[in-house]
């Protein structure tokens, strides 16, 4: 069920909504929908004085759905591609297609976009960044831009500062920062929780410092209405343990970027948590994800490849024994 449609009323007044009270209705950016109308040409159909966008019942019917196509990973060209489809046809909006397959190379837009954020990143220029992370997400929805963007720049500014040295390290850390504050932003107004969806816990494996695919996750699934617990870095185990039990997740996730912090014992120590009724007891399912963890995977746990394959799993259930 769609929250938004209680609050719509049947005949906007005065001929229309303003933007600005739309992006309230739906919960997303007042940017977004003038983006929306400029890039997709998701517009309302009439202006006031030939200018000011006024949207109507119909214009919020096809936002509705654009939203829920992009919260549910599909990236905001393709959701506008379906839901003009749907429009055109006068039948309801499809459900979107699969996700990008894993592997595949980026294109050269998204090539483009690296290169772009890269030299920003490189003059330390923060608005840039902000603006370049933001066209990124918009335009290709989270987990895309994660994979193809954000992710190929991180790895490139760590390559280099692992050849440069400490003359490189601010680059590194000022990127990280506002790829944080992109992913934040992202998540700052979640849809309603999915019903019964089940709590996530993410955490860092104890002494891991890098956290950003983490939360590139938190936001993915904050996006699409799924509770989630964010622990972010180097969470000691007796932590991990005391928020596990106190909680009750249906599923856990541990980072570790290196083979240094990819320790089974605190796995075994969180999948051995109990909860619950003496004869209903439960344990979380518990998932490994990063590099740390090639070639070592821990009895008992499962191995998630990257951020569309968590999703996945985490999403549709899987991951519950």
């Amino acid at each position: 069920m769609d929250p938004t449609g209680e609050l719509l009323p049947e005949a906007p007044p005065d001929g229309g909504l303003t933007t600005g009270a739309v992006a309230r209705l739906l919960g997303v950016a007042p940017t977004t929908l003038r983006s929306w109308d400029r890039r997709y040409g998701l517009g309302p159909a009439t202006r006031e004085g030939g200018r000011h966008r006024r949207w109507t019942a119909a214009d919020i019917t096809v936002l509705r759905a654009m939203c829920r196509l992009t919260s549910e990973g599909l990236p905001p060209g393709e959701a506008a591609r379906t839901v003009l489809a749907g429009t055109a046809s006068s039948g309801p909006v499809p459900a979107p297609a699969a996700r990008r397959a894993p592997g595949r190379a980026p294109s050269d837009a998204a090539r483009r976009d690296c290169r772009g954020l890269a030299r920003a990143a490189g003059r330390l220029d923060g608005r840039a960044m902000d603006e370049l992370l933001a066209a990124a997400l918009d335009r290709y929805g989270l987990p895309a831009a994660w994979d193809e963007v954000i992710m190929p720049v991180l790895h490139a500014v760590g390559r280099r500062w692992e050849s440069a040295g400490e003359r490189y390290i601010e680059v590194e850390h000022l990127l990280s920062w506002h790829v944080s504050g992109a992913l934040r932003r992202v998540s700052a107004q979640p849809p309603p929780h999915a019903p019964g969806a089940g709590l996530s816990l993410l955490a860092c494996m104890p002494g891991e410092t890098h956290s950003l695919a983490l939360e590139a996750l938190a936001a993915t699934l904050t996006r699409q209405g799924l509770p989630v617990g964010m622990f972010g870095a180097a969470l000691p185990v007796a932590a991990l343990v005391e928020a596990v039990r106190r909680t009750g997740p249906d599923a856990v996730v541990l980072w570790a970027q290196s083979a240094e912090t990819a320790s089974p014992t605190p796995v075994a120590r969180v999948e051995a948590v109990e909860w619950g009724v003496r004869g209903a007891r439960r344990r979380p399912a518990v998932l490994v994800a990063g590099p740390g963890w090639a070639g070592r995977r821990p009895p008992g746990a499962r191995q998630v490849s990257g951020l569309a394959h968590a999703v996945d799993v985490l999403a549709t259930g899987a991951a519950v024994r």
